[in-house]
């Protein structure tokens, strides 16, 4: 039996550490799984000498220290930028590298697989490889820890770009990638407004979460984040023109009946830009409400 057909043979519903040590006995090479905050979920062997794999097991994580190491050889950039597998090659990591990204029911990126190559893979066990990333995939598509880490993902990202204590000082850092994969070219912050009406601070919460709730339920693909008062919504077009984008444009009737207010920016291509758009979408909501003609949506007239 050669190694695809191994790895075929795995049964799922036996657990991510069943799969590991699975394949790390058919590729005779160590491997681990992190998720999308760089929390080791799982791994099997061992590479002593290497000092990035020591720490990842001792720690549970990659410091600053790693991640810099990393983005210094190209190795967040790669990773960040890869469509399911790429090669790294890594004096430092001291083994070429395979590394594949996991996704969850919703086909999301919540992980990342990586394999350290003892002896250079050949195309089966490329292909092996390719397999193993899909059975890890089923394995925990419908793992609670995976479907509702991705929206916590989200949110704590989204906070940080808007706080600015995640930027690019990492060669275009992983967790601002993961936040933009799958999105299309073209990016719209809307800023979603709750009329309060002297509600109680609880009460206010209660009402942004459920409103969170409801949109994500009517637009799935859209990224989330309660920020301060607000929501925030990141969204995506393959068009640079919001009218012509995206539903939410023609969805006022959602708004009229919820109460909700919305101001929308223009679209950019530069996720660690947020903050700069989130300002023009607040100052389109702004400018919306004063002028009080009836609409629920502000579109950003730009500047």
């Amino acid at each position: 039996m050669d190694v695809l057909e191994k790895v075929r043979a795995l049964e799922n519903g036996k657990g991510i550490q069943y799969l590991t040590d699975s394949a790390y006995r058919i590729f005779a090479s160590p491997l681990y799984l992190l998720d999308a905050f760089y929390n080791l979920v799982a791994f099997s062997g061992d590479l002593a000498d290497s000092p990035i794999w020591s720490e990842l097991i001792k720690t549970g994580t990659f410091s600053t220290d790693a991640m810099e190491i990393m983005a210094d050889e190209d190795v967040v950039r790669d990773v960040s930028y890869s469509d399911r597998i790429v090669r790294l090659k890594s004096d430092k990591l001291r083994s070429n590298v395979l590394s594949g990204h996991i996704f969850n029911g919703d086909n999301i990126w919540v992980g990342e697989l990586s394999m350290f190559e003892i002896i250079p893979f050949d195309t089966g066990q490329m292909a092996a490889f390719d397999m193993l990333l899909d059975k890890i995939s089923s394995e925990i598509r419908d793992y609670d820890y995976f479907t509702i880490q991705p929206a916590m993902f989200f949110e704590h990202t989204i906070n940080r770009l808007l706080d600015k204590t995640l930027d690019n000082t990492l060669a275009n850092n992983p967790q601002a990638q993961i936040m933009h994969y799958g999105l299309e070219n073209y990016l719209f912050v809307a800023v979603v407004y709750s009329a309060r009406n002297n509600m109680l601070e609880r009460i206010h919460r209660n009402r942004l979460s459920y409103f969170l709730s409801l949109l994500k339920t009517r637009y799935k693909s859209f990224r989330y984040a309660v920020y301060f008062d607000h929501l925030v919504v990141l969204m995506s077009s393959k068009h640079g023109d919001f009218h012509e984008a995206l539903p939410l444009g023609q969805d006022y009737s959602l708004f009229e009946y919820n109460n909700l207010y919305a101001g929308v920016s223009d679209g950019f291509e530069n996720i660690y830009e947020i903050r700069k758009y989130y300002d023009q979408a607040a100052a389109a909501l702004k400018d919306g409400l004063e002028r009080d003609d009836g609409r629920r949506v502000f579109i950003s007239q730009g500047g």
